[in-house]
């Protein structure tokens, strides 16, 4: 099963940036997305260090909501 994480981008370097989602930063490549530009203070859906996908803040905040939940039921 692959995941992805929302993250919120912090600063961006080119091709790369830096984001954070639970208070843990990462490196993250923006370089899949070089066709739908990202923005400081946007979210992306991050998997294996990659930005796969721009999402709203309420996607972001659902999918974490769904995510708690799951570590919450197999804790």
């Amino acid at each position: 099963m692959c995941l992805a994480i929302p993250m919120q981008v912090l600063s961006i370097d080119a091709f790369n940036a830096r984001c954070s989602a639970k208070g843990i930063e990462r490196n993250v490549s923006l370089f899949l997305l070089q066709d739908d530009p990202v923005a400081v203070g946007e979210f992306v859906m991050v998997h294996v260090g990659y930005a796969i996908q721009k999402i709203s803040s309420q996607e972001a905040q659902s999918a974490w909501e769904l995510y708690d939940e799951i570590l919450a039921n197999h804790a």
